[in-house]
């Protein structure tokens, strides 16, 4: 159960048109204005449609009475794909990336970090937010990892979501202008998916059944975040081991994301949503001077170390990865110093956001 923004449990189900209907026929009411919402969100080309598209669907049938909740199973596996989606992303060209310029890689980061740690801390001491709910709402990581993360930390998994797609929105679109107008560089739109590709089968059930058998031991020991967090370590050292090949199709990815987007999603109220509107200008300051501050990283890259400025600026850029990735690919920058940045800062953020998060709280309740 997760906390309110007054710190009581607030999960009484709304009413509306949709309860007295069945339950089969909510639940086929919200996959269908899940995939509206979802090819709608691709249509405009926005980062993270297969999750974002799922969790406005489930917001609107759950303030208009749906009375639906996401079994914890399917939940726990959606965890396991996403560590599977993180662990792919470590390939042996970022890694040696990584290496040859740890130092800096390791100050831009810790600086990012700092500065969206110090906007939560604002925003929870001036009563915005819960303390923790405000660290994860304003950290830099994947914002799908980022909900899980604040849920196992005791966050407000709701606003914390409403908070990381935002800024996932604003940057998206902050990039794209950079690199169309001061760079003169053209994005192009994201590459068409292929919902059904060939599939190795035996590589997919090998990873499936150690990504599913990880989460269940996070899950059995009580690790925070340990059902995404086990399955990511376990996949991401078998593939570097070559004992297992990482290919999750896009349908299944589809699946796992639309479950995470469903169990949020399906725990939002009419009260939620208020606090998140009567919130919503302190975070877009909150995004708006982290996205400055990241461009003035940027600079001091490109003045200090002569890094191509567009490089520079894409891969100081607060996220989400997906969308800095697709813009990096398709413009004149040096992806492997861009994709190496964004991957060191997401796992740092995940290794350190527990405890900075919980410094926060209690320097808050002091």
């Amino acid at each position: 159960m997760q906390p309110s923004p007054s710190g009581s449990p607030d999960h009484t189900p709304d009413p509306g048109f949709l309860t007295e209907l069945r339950v089969p026929v909510r639940w086929l009411v919200l996959v269908c204005v899940s995939v509206l919402f979802s090819l709608l969100l691709q249509l405009v080309h926005l980062p993270g449609s297969l999750l974002l598209g799922p969790m406005v669907a489930a917001i609107v049938v759950a303030t208009n009475g749906a009375r639906l909740s996401v079994h914890r199973i399917p939940y726990i596996a959606a965890h396991s794909l996403l560590g599977c989606v993180i662990a792919r992303s470590l390939d042996a060209g970022i890694l040696k990336t990584f290496a040859a310029d740890w130092p800096i890689f390791l100050a831009i980061v810790l600086a990012v970090i700092g500065a969206s740690s110090v906007m939560g801390y604002l925003m929870a001491r001036g009563g915005t937010l819960p303390g923790t709910t405000a660290i994860w709402g304003t950290s830099a990581g994947a914002a799908s990892a980022m909900m899980l993360m604040a849920e196992a930390h005791g966050g407000d998994v709701r606003l914390v979501a409403f908070m990381q797609y935002l800024r996932v929105v604003c940057v998206a679109s902050a990039a794209s202008l950079v690199a169309a107008l001061a760079f003169h560089a053209s994005g192009g739109p994201a590459p068409e998916i292929v919902w059904f590709p060939p599939v190795d089968a035996i590589e997919l059930a090998k990873t499936l059944a150690v990504s599913f058998a990880a989460s269940a031991v996070g899950a059995r020991l009580k690790i925070p975040a340990g059902t995404m967090l086990l399955p990511l370590i376990a996949t991401a050292a078998l593939h570097a081991a070559g004992w297992i090949t990482i290919d999750l199709p896009p349908w299944l990815l589809a699946i796992g994301y639309a479950t995470l987007g469903w169990k949020i999603g399906l725990s939002f109220t009419r009260r939620i949503l208020r606090h998140a509107a009567h919130a919503l200008p302190q975070i877009l300051a909150s995004i708006v001077v982290l996205i400055a501050f990241c461009g003035g990283l940027a600079a001091l890259l490109t003045h200090q170390f002569g890094i191509d400025p567009l490089t520079a600026y894409l891969a100081t850029s607060p996220g989400g990865l997906d969308s800095v990735a697709i813009i990096a690919a398709s413009t004149p920058v040096d992806l492997s110093f861009v994709m190496a940045l964004q991957t060191a800062r997401l796992f740092l953020v995940l290794l350190l956001g527990g405890p900075i998060s919980k410094f926060v709280a209690r320097r808050i309740e002091g």
